[in-house]
């Protein structure tokens, strides 16, 4: 096993670490949502039958789909700002190939490089965790997690005003200029994480989970062209099964793996990421009804007959709501705990959608739908990270929240694809032409409804705030007293000492590293200026202490902690003694 670490302190976080990551989600979101204005059009720019013009939407999905959990460990392992510029970077690029071309192939292949900036988000997620003081993490981690529905909803009316008026490529010059500046504002203002994973880069792992995912996202995204019955759905959803199960296996042996999946089976983990697609079916139920709705002419008898970028406009108090969101919900979390904000999001998201069968008659209806809804699914995106954070170590926040993110990004696809069905099916045939039905749109929101309700169920199993297993980091604090007490509390239950050198005089700014048995890292931290430090332990067991600092040598020490509510004193110093407690 390859042991990472890094001799080098992070910078302290400046204040524009927070807005500058979650520009870097917000534009990531913004690629996502870029063709949902030309979409009825694509066949016809690219020259083309409907059917082929969808995979310049597939491809992206199934590579964000890829790319999240991929990058996540990536970051972990080599640090986290490094693959946020790459996934940046990886963006521009496909944006760029998709702004020169209206040839479907390089299309597509411009479009699959877009996807892989998913990662940004788990990233800044992690990032986030690794920099900034407590008091400050959950609203910063709620805005993160909101960006992208923050971005979709701002992303709309603009980018229906620029295809309305321009060349439909300026989209993604448009797309690669944000892409740009979100590189360049990274660069400069935030530092990289001193935080890495032990272990290597699980190749196999990696190639056998995004088979998995492609041949389970496919038949999805593209089982209503091909028929939900036909050889070839059914059999891409075989093979997914197959597949994944033999990568589960696989991932149980192997001692570094991509997704470590006994974290995923705790129950504060699992019930997280299984909400988490309810979620994702939830969001994008609204954004697939309201703007056709809103499109519709009025001569259908239920339409509003409204132009593109006036129904954009409509759906955009969606992403703003989320936006502002975030420091409502750090309030409340930081009072009743994520768990409790969820369930509090899923209610909100079920009385929008509830209240929308009813609300569908005028256009300024529809606002007051998107921004009870906004309102809802800003504090339920705003939970997830939070309960992920709390339940993983902290070398493995950029993997753990990059699965999840896959999560919400499964929930979208089977909304789509539920959704298209539904509204196909219900549709009345005017001259050739299948037109949308209100029957079509309230059974949507009643499956939204239900999907809530799903979601709401599962978050009632998860585990009560307070001390689940591996909670390194407490994120209910609101000051930073409140920070110190939790702390003090997370010590009594670990190791505290101090870092000296051969003449016993303490080491400041030595990173100190916790490693379990299974010679992962469980933990990590900067002795103070006195030589000082603390960590927490996961549970009871046998743990090795490395200390590094420049210009010293190594120091390490192995303990054994009981479990006990109680600290072990450990100092650390040359040579490395075994003690037992």
């Amino acid at each position: 096993m390859t042991h990472t670490t890094t001799d080098q302190p992070a910078r302290r976080a400046s204040g524009a670490v927070v807005p500058v990551l979650a520009f870097a989600g917000i534009v990531v979101a913004v690629m996502q949502t870029l063709l949902v204005p030309v979409i009825k059009d694509l066949p016809q720019l690219l020259s083309t039958a409907p059917s082929n013009a969808t995979w310049v939407l597939t491809s992206t999905l199934l590579s964000g789909a890829v790319a999240t959990p991929i990058m996540g460990r990536l970051g972990d392992l080599y640090g986290k700002r490094r693959m946020l510029i790459l996934s940046l970077a990886v963006m521009v690029v496909g944006a760029l190939v998709s702004a020169l071309t209206s040839q479907l192939l390089t299309m597509i292949v411009g479009r699959t490089l877009q996807g892989f900036a998913m990662g940004a988000i788990p990233l800044g997620i992690g990032l986030m965790r690794d920099m900034l003081p407590r008091e400050k993490l959950g609203s910063a981690m709620a805005l993160m997690s909101s960006s992208i529905g923050v971005g979709g909803g701002l992303a709309l009316p603009a980018a229906a005003l620029v295809a309305q008026h321009t060349n439909w490529h300026a989209l993604f010059y448009g797309a690669a200029g944000l892409g740009v500046i979100a590189i360049a504002l990274t660069l400069i203002v935030v530092p990289e994480s001193p935080m890495r994973a032990e272990g290597s880069f699980d190749l196999v792992g990696a190639l056998g989970l995004s088979t998995g995912l492609v041949l389970l996202l496919l038949p999805i995204t593209k089982g209503s062209d091909w028929g939900w019955s036909s050889g070839t759905t059914l059999g891409l959803f075989g093979a997914a099964v197959v597949v994944l199960v033999l990568w589960g296996l696989f991932e149980l042996r192997v001692e570094a793996p991509l997704v470590d999946l006994r974290t995923t089976a705790r129950p504060a983990v699992l019930f997280t990421n299984l909400a988490s697609i309810m979620v994702g079916v939830a969001f994008y139920v609204v954004s697939l009804v309201l703007p056709q709705l809103l499109q519709l002419p009025k001569a259908t008898g239920y339409g509003l007959g409204q132009s593109m970028v006036v129904a954009g406009l409509c759906v955009a108090p969606l992403g703003l709501t989320m936006m502002f969101t975030a420091p409502v919900y750090a309030r409340l979390s930081a009072r009743y705990g994520p768990k409790t904000t969820l369930i509090l999001g899923l209610l909100i998201i079920a009385l929008g959608y509830g209240g929308g069968l009813g609300l569908m008659d005028a256009a300024w209806q529809t606002i007051v739908t998107s921004v009870v809804l906004g309102a809802g699914i800003g504090l339920a995106y705003s939970s997830l990270p939070a309960l992920i954070v709390g339940a993983v170590p902290a070398s493995e926040t950029g993997a753990a929240n990059g699965l999840n993110t896959l999560m919400r990004s499964i929930g979208t696809s089977v909304s789509s694809a539920v959704i298209g069905m539904v509204l196909a099916n219900t549709a009345n045939n005017v001259g050739g032409i299948a037109i949308p039905t209100m029957h079509g749109f309230r059974v949507s929101f009643l499956i939204a409804t239900a999907a809530v309700a799903v979601g709401l169920l599962l978050a009632l199993f998860l585990p009560k705030a307070g001390r689940p297993a591996q909670q390194h980091v407490q994120l209910r604090a609101s000051s930073e007293e409140d920070a110190v007490l939790e702390q003090a509390e997370e010590v009594l239950r670990g190791f505290r000492g101090r870092v000296l050198d051969a003449s016993g005089v303490p080491v400041a700014r030595a990173k100190v590293t916790l490693i379990d048995r299974r010679g992962r890292q469980a933990g990590a931290t900067l002795s103070e200026t006195d030589g000082t430090y603390a960590l927490a332990v996961p549970g009871s067991g046998a743990y090795v202490l490395a200390a590094k600092a420049p210009g010293h040598g190594p120091l390490a020490s192995s303990a054994t902690h009981s479990g006990e509510e109680r600290a072990v004193e450990l100092d650390l110093s040359l040579p490395g003694e075994v003690v037992s407690a």
